[in-house]
């Protein structure tokens, strides 16, 4: 263990969690889970590759803390905030008193996406496709009849001198 300086201050007890979260680098988001947590920082776990020094935005619920990575090893960051992190709020979001064995949705979103009418647009489509198709397809079957029948037509129409 080392010896610390009496300059600094004492480090602060962590709360040991696995919470599930969503970190935003740059323009892109990705999974994240939260490991640790202080009211001054977090340790989370991700498979994003982010850099010692870097500005992030970790979202749980409605809640969001900017921080700077502070170390990284491997797929686990030390991360402190910019502001006091609520502790209680973030370990307790979405949980009950009883034991939960299975992790509900989480979202990401703070305006849920309408999935019914993309669903009904993508729908209305893939049939305008598919009768475009059919059609084409009746056309072709169509002029092959026509002129498999054409020469036997006009032999029969010679004969009988039309």
């Amino acid at each position: 263990m080392q010896s610390r300086g009496s300059s600094q201050k004492p480090r602060e007890l962590r709360r040991r969690v696995v919470v599930p979260a969503r970190l935003r680098h740059g323009a892109a988001w990705t999974d994240a889970c939260i490991l640790n947590i202080s009211t001054r920082g977090l340790m989370i776990h991700t498979g994003r590759q982010i850099t010692k020094g870097t500005r992030v935005e970790v979202r749980r619920g409605n809640h969001v803390i900017i921080a700077r990575v502070m170390w990284r090893d491997g797929g686990r960051a030390g991360l402190r905030a910019e502001d006091r992190v609520p502790v209680e709020e973030i370990v307790t979001l979405g949980q009950s008193p009883i034991l939960q064995l299975t992790a509900g949705p989480v979202e990401r979103r703070k305006h849920p996406r309408i999935q019914e009418r993309s669903r009904l647009r993508g729908r209305a489509m893939e049939f305008g496709a598919v009768i475009a198709i059919g059609a084409c397809l009746a056309v072709a079957g169509l002029n092959m009849v026509q002129a498999a029948f054409a020469l036997p037509f006009e032999m029969v129409s010679a004969a009988l001198g039309n």
